[in-house]
Formats: C-alpha cells, sequence, structure tokens
C-alpha cells in the first residue's frame, strides 16, 4: 500500500523558513524521482522541484535560489528547506513521482498535503 505523507508546514511571517518533509512506504523509494508540487486557493496544483534517486535536482524559476529540495533514502523521505518565504507561497504542499506516479488506496495521488501560510 501506497502513502506519501507531508509534513512541516505552518504560519510563517514574509521573509522566514520552514522544512518540510514527505515520507514514503510502499514504494522503491530510491529508485524514484521525487518531487514536490503545492496548490494555491482558486489554483491549478503546480510542480517546483524535483529530486532524481542519484540527487540531481531541479527547480523551477519561481523557488529557485529560495527552496532546496533533498532526500534521505535510507529514510525513504525527501526534504524542502524554504528560505526566504513570500506570501505567494502560500498553497498546500504535496510529493509524489515525477510526474505524479503513486496512487493511495483510494487511487488518488494526492493526499492531505502540509499547508503553508506566509503572512505579509
Amino acid at each position: 500500500q501506497v502513502q506519501l505523507v507531508e509534513s512541516g508546514g505552518g504560519l510563517v511571517q514574509a521573509g522566514g523558513s520552514l522544512r518540510l518533509s514527505c515520507t514514503a512506504s510502499g514504494i522503491i523509494f530510491r529508485s524514484n524521482a521525487m518531487g514536490w508540487y503545492r496548490q494555491a486557493p482558486g489554483k491549478q496544483r503546480e510542480f517546483f522541484a524535483r529530486i532524481t534517486g542519484g540527487g540531481l535536482t531541479y527547480y523551477v524559476d519561481s523557488v529557485k535560489g529560495r527552496f532546496t529540495i533533498s532526500r534521505d533514502n535510507a529514510k525513504n523521505t525527501v526534504y524542502l528547506q524554504m528560505n526566504s518565504l513570500k506570501p505567494e507561497d502560500t498553497a498546500v504542499y504535496y510529493c509524489n513521482g515525477v510526474p505524479p506516479r503513486f496512487r493511495d488506496s483510494d487511487g488518488d495521488y494526492w493526499g492531505q498535503g502540509t499547508q503553508v501560510t506566509v503572512s505579509s
């Protein structure tokens, strides 16, 4: 049974930092590229960061230089260090493969995610 559990979100002031975690079970974690996605209120979910099994990273321009994705294959966990947060980073954050490929027992790609709220 596949399970992806995101955590670490919260309320932070603009310019602050948060570290998100996503722990996976039921998948061969080390073999898969993992990514972070987010969905802001009223907007579509968007991909913004990826890390391969070997540690190569990619970021979209809006987060490049502020966010860092990393992984610990021994812990089946992918992390997202977010610095210099902006109000426009406010969203629910999710992880999955890239492209999304892991479904839970209900057939959904997306779990509850973790809420990040950045106040101005």
